[in-house]
C-alpha cells in the first residue's frame, strides 16, 4: 500500500493559509473610540488576548484541511497481469566428486567448483521472472531436484542446499540429459531450453549422451552445454595423517562429447574456465533465450479526503458559533 496526492500542484496552497494566519496575528486588533476607555479597560480579562486568536487558528487549521482534500490523498496498490508464452528451462548440473576441485574464486576467496556454480545458477534464475525453471542434479545417477516452477524462492533455496557427491561421485551425463528431457516432454510452452553443466566425462550409466541428446532433440528441446573447469591439473583438499593437504589432480573434461551433444541439440556449448567466465556464459544464454514479456497494470485507489474535509466543515461550522457567542466582538 502506497500514498500518494492526486493533484499535488494544489499543496503550494498551504502557504497560503500559513501566511494567512501569520497575517491575523499580526493584525491590529479592531478599535473604537470611547470617552471613558477605564471603564472599558475593567471590563477586559487576561486571557481576551489569546481568545483574540481562536478564531484565525481556528480558519487557519480549517484552510489546511481543505487544501489537502483538494489535492486528493489516496491511498493505492498497483497489481501487474503478465503475459508471455514464457520459456521452460530445465538446468541439469553435476554434483559428482571432482565438483570439488578449488580453481574458481569468489571474492578473491578459492571455492568448490559447485559452489561458483550455486551462486551463478542464483543470479541466473533471479532474472527469469516469468520462466518455469527445473533442477535436475545428476553424479553416478541423475534426479529432478525440482519439477518446473516459478516459484524463485523454492528454486534458490534448493539450489543453496545442493551439495557435492548427493547423486553419487561419478558421471552420468546422459542419464542427465534424458532426465532433463523427460521434465520438458509433455509442456506446451514456445521454448524449451536444456542446460547441462558439467566438469567431467560420462563414465556411469547406459545411456550414452549422443543418444539422449537426439531423444531430447525430438521432443522440441534446445541444449546448451556447458564444461567447467580450468586447463591442467585442479587443486583438492585432501585429509591425510598430518591433517588437510591441497593435491592437484587431473579431471578428465570431455569437451567433445559436450561439443556433440550442443550440436544434436541446436545449441551451443561453452567452456568455462573460471567464475567471471561461468557469470558471462549463462548471460549469453539470458540474452539468448529472452522471452517478450507483456505487463498490463491495475491501479486501485483508496480516497482519503473526507478525512480531511468532514474535520474541516466542523471547524469551520465551530469558527461560526464561537464568534457568534463567547467570542463575540462589537462591530
Amino acid at each position: 500500500m502506497m500514498f500518494r496526492f492526486a493533484y499535488p500542484v494544489l499543496l503550494v496552497l498551504l502557504a497560503g493559509a500559513a501566511g494567512y494566519l501569520v497575517f491575523m496575528l499580526l493584525k491590529n486588533p479592531a478599535a473604537i473610540t470611547h470617552s471613558m476607555t477605564s471603564r472599558l479597560l475593567e471590563l477586559a480579562n487576561g486571557g481576551s488576548r489569546i481568545r483574540r486568536h481562536i478564531p484565525p487558528a481556528i480558519r487557519t487549521l480549517c484552510l489546511l484541511l481543505l487544501v489537502l482534500a483538494a489535492a486528493r490523498p489516496q491511498f493505492y496498490n498497483v497489481s501487474r497481469e503478465i503475459r508471455s508464452a514464457g520459456v521452460d528451462i530445465v538446468m541439469s548440473i553435476d554434483t559428482s566428486g571432482s565438483m570439488r576441485a578449488l580453481d574458481f574464486e569468489l571474492d578473491g576467496e578459492p571455492v568448490t567448483r559447485l559452489t561458483a556454480v550455486k551462486k551463478v545458477v542464483i543470479d541466473f534464475i533471479k532474472k527469469r521472472e516469468v520462466d518455469r525453471i527445473g533442477l535436475v542434479v545428476f553424479g553416478e545417477e541423475a534426479f529432478t531436484q525440482a519439477p518446473l516452477t516459478l516459484d524463485k524462492g523454492l528454486l534458490l533455496g534448493l539450489v543453496d542446499k545442493m551439495t557435492i557427491g548427493m547423486a553419487g561421485d561419478r558421471t552420468a551425463i546422459g542419464a542427465a540429459v534424458a532426465i532433463g528431457g523427460k521434465r520438458l516432454k509433455d509442456l506446451k510452452a514456445e521454448n524449451k531450453i536444456l542446460i547441462l553443466l558439467t566438469d567431467g566425462r560420462h563414465n556411469a550409466g547406459d545411456l550414452t549422451p549422443e543418444q539422449a541428446a537426439e531423444a531430447v532433440r525430438a521432443l522440441g528441446v534446445k541444449i546448451y552445454t556447458i564444461g567447467v573447469g580450468g586447463h591442467g591439473p585442479a587443486p583438492f583438499r585432501v585429509k591425510s595423517l598430518f591433517g588437510t593437504r591441497t593435491v592437484k589432480r587431473n579431471v578428465d573434461l570431455d569437451e567433445t562429447t559436450l561439443k556433440q551433444v550442443a550440436r544434436i541439440g541446436s545449441g551451443k556449448y561453452f567452456r568455462a574456465t573460471d567464475t567471471r567466465g561461468l557469470a558471462e556464459i549463462y548471460d549469453i544464454i539470458d540474452r539468448t533465450e529472452k522471452t517478450e514479456i507483456k505487463v498490463k497494470e491495475f491501479f486501485h485507489f483508496r480516497e482519503l479526503y473526507p478525512y480531511f474535509l468532514i474535520p474541516a466543515l466542523v471547524l469551520l461550522g465551530l469558527e461560526i458559533m464561537l464568534k457568534s457567542t463567547i467570542l463575540r466582538t462589537v462591530p
